[in-house]
């Protein structure tokens, strides 16, 4: 009867960790944005940095693993800031495969990269807003057998949480 208990207490925690995110807030109040209700959160710390991190489903046959996250750091001022971002950029070109991609918007850095095997497109933005450095990361297969509205989708969601951010 124990087994059989602690099993369904941890499938009870495993399943309460992995909720479905709508409305978000982060860094006491300050930061607030909503997310699509399929989006898992998946990972979320408290401190500096905050940090929340979204599964977002990918329905091909081979699933790979779409994600969003929103990273707030206490930053003391603009040069600060700027640290902290050349810092993200300067982690980003040393993934394997690295590739700076062109044409898109100025505030949206945007590059594709490999995972276990698999290219992925990432799209990464911040902001400094009262003292805190924001950052949205958006990272999806760069080709899924999902097709181009499941891209189209998941590049409208992290548009949308970028407009709330702003």
């Amino acid at each position: 009867m124990s087994f059989f208990r602690n099993t369904l207490i941890v499938g009870a925690l495993v399943f309460a960790g992995a909720t479905h995110a709508s409305d978000v807030s982060m860094a006491g109040g300050s930061v607030n944005f909503s997310t699509p209700d399929q989006w898992m959160g998946i990972m979320e710390t408290q401190g500096d940095p905050e940090v929340r991190v979204f599964q977002v489903p990918d329905p091909s046959p081979n699933g790979n693993l779409a994600r969003v996250s929103v990273t707030v750091k206490q930053v003391g001022n603009a040069g600060e800031f700027q640290q902290y971002v050349a810092s993200a950029m300067s982690k980003a070109k040393t993934l394997t495969g690295y590739q700076a991609a062109t044409g898109g918007a100025a505030d949206n850095f945007t590059y594709t990269a490999q995972e276990n095997g698999a290219q992925y497109s990432y799209s990464e933005r911040y902001w400094f807003k009262g003292g805190q450095a924001i950052q949205l990361r958006c990272v999806r297969p760069s080709q899924s057998a999902a097709g181009a509205n499941w891209r189209a989708e998941f590049d409208k969601g992290c548009d949308a949480i970028a407009a709330r951010l702003k």
